[in-house]
């Protein structure tokens, strides 16, 4: 049986368990399951909030949500994977206390462990306060995850969109598409209080098995999946390094687009405004509609780059300009910000992606041998600015720079960091002769830190594991699997 079909038996075994012990489920109500993969950052990571294109590879790993309506006023939920993290695996939440956002965020910070029930009661949260369901009535949860937390593979955004969708087919809610990739930005952004673009989210709705998603982040604009070229093959390989949108680099480096952002405003006199017409605030202008990375790099090279500071003190940004226009961020007075490679890298990785998903457009012609090795080195030497250039924005990572090199060495074409960068996975270019070059990188790293690091690939084994999908369980608990 393959990997993927011994993820899924695990799941509804422990599911039968549950339900037939009446330990979390009865046998009355409907059980309906939803499940949502993670995505690797093949291109864009940090560019979704400043509006540029993203490049997003849906994984086989991803998270499984059971929800059943209860009669019990309480939202309670077993989280099976938590004691491996050391986290509560148990949480509970009364209805009556829904709407109220700061009683919900007071119960998952009362004890070490719970932090990961904002992702969760935010998705009962939103459907609350925007769709009025659980009113009347509560829900059973159960979660199951085969995707790693904190390494930049989406699993906040997927734990996001499987409960939402495994909770709002509890509430007879239709929530899908856009809407619901939009739904898990608010409750990340709002409820978590970390300051995440739409990339994470959109992968794991609209990504789809084998392809890549090209994605504009204005504010949510997807293309036509990219299908991998015959032969190419991309995987990711866990540093072991922690990371997380809520971390100080990550939101130092966001704080500073948008603190660049500011003064090219001023520079140019452009009146910058807020705007209300989308879930999610944030404050736009009249040339590049609020988005930093429709700034071309030519123009900021000719007029502006040199006058941005390549590193700036909050006190003296908030003297000079006053209003930071990031509402999920703010400028310390006392921290410096590295607004020059910031803005840099909103403008040049946006070009850059334009040019890599050209590059695999054109892969899908008949092409020689020769002709596909030179467009593979092109889109390599791509992937290889992009991940220098997280350093520059203080998001670099020793342990990615070593898996980087590794890559390289073995002649794999190219190699970046993810994510929101500062450790996490490292991305991999290559052809489908070069595995034996990826387990040997592996290899090699596991001897540098002691423990064999995950391999993600783009394969499914087979199974159909496309965006989030959502069913009743009663077929599939009768036959112990989907």
């Amino acid at each position: 049986m393959t990997r993927s079909r011994n993820i899924e038996k695990r799941f509804y075994q422990q599911l039968a368990v549950l339900r037939g012990q009446n330990r979390l489920f009865d046998g009355q109500e409907t059980i309906w399951i939803a499940r949502s993969p993670g995505r690797l950052d093949f291109m864009g990571g940090n560019v979704d909030y400043t509006g540029g294109l993203v490049l997003q590879l849906p994984l086989r790993e991803g998270i499984h949500a059971a929800a059943q309506s209860s009669a019990e006023p309480v939202i309670r939920i077993f989280n099976h994977g938590a004691v491996l993290h050391g986290w509560a695996s148990e949480i509970a939440f009364p209805i009556a206390q829904l709407g109220d956002l700061q009683a919900l965020t007071a119960v998952c910070s009362e004890e070490r462990g719970t932090r990961w029930g904002r992702y969760v009661l935010g998705a009962f949260h939103a459907l609350h306060v925007h769709h009025g369901a659980f009113q009347r009535h509560g829900a059973r949860l159960y979660l199951d995850s085969t995707l790693p937390a904190n390494r930049g593979v989406g699993s906040s955004a997927a734990l996001e969109i499987s409960v939402l969708k495994a909770a709002a087919a509890v509430a007879g809610v239709r929530l899908e598409g856009v809407a619901l990739a939009e739904a898990g930005q608010w409750v990340e952004n709002v409820v978590a209080q970390s300051a995440c673009g739409i990339m994470d989210q959109a992968a794991c709705v609209i990504g789809e098995q084998g392809c890549l998603l090209p994605l504009l982040c204005q504010p949510c604009q997807p293309e036509p999946p990219l299908a991998l070229p015959d032969g190419v093959r991309i995987w990711g390989i866990d540093s072991l390094a922690s990371r997380s949108t809520t971390s100080a680099a990550y939101e130092s480096a966001r704080a500073a687009a948008f603190m660049g952002y500011r003064m090219l405003c001023q520079w140019e006199g452009l009146a910058l405004t807020p705007e209300h017409n989308g879930r999610i605030p944030r404050w736009t202008d009249p040339r590049w509609n609020g988005y930093l990375s429709n700034l071309r790099p030519s123009e900021l090279r000719a007029r502006h780059l040199d006058r941005l500071p390549e590193s700036m003190r909050g006190s003296d940004f908030l003297r000079l300009y006053t209003e930071h226009v990031d509402p999920f961020t703010s400028v310390a007075p006392d921290d410096w910000y590295p607004v020059r490679a910031a803005v840099l890298y909103a403008c040049e990785e946006h070009l850059r992606i334009e040019i890599a998903r050209a590059l695999l457009q054109g892969m899908h012609q008949d092409m020689s041998l020769h002709r596909l090795e030179s467009q593979l080195r092109m889109l390599g030497e791509l992937m290889h600015q992009s991940h220098h250039a997280y350093a520059e924005c203080g998001l670099g990572a020793t342990s990615c720079d070593i898996l980087v090199e590794l890559a390289q060495h073995h002649g794999l074409y190219g190699a970046k960091m993810t994510g929101g960068g500062g450790g996490g996975v490292v991305a991999l270019l290559g052809t489908a002769g070069q595995e034996d070059a990826v387990r040997a990188v592996a290899a090699e790293y596991a001897q540098h830190c002691g423990i064999a690091p995950h391999i993600f690939t783009d394969s499914s084994d087979g199974a159909d594991l496309s965006g989030v999908t959502v069913w009743e369980a009663e077929a599939a608990l009768g036959a112990g699997m989907p």
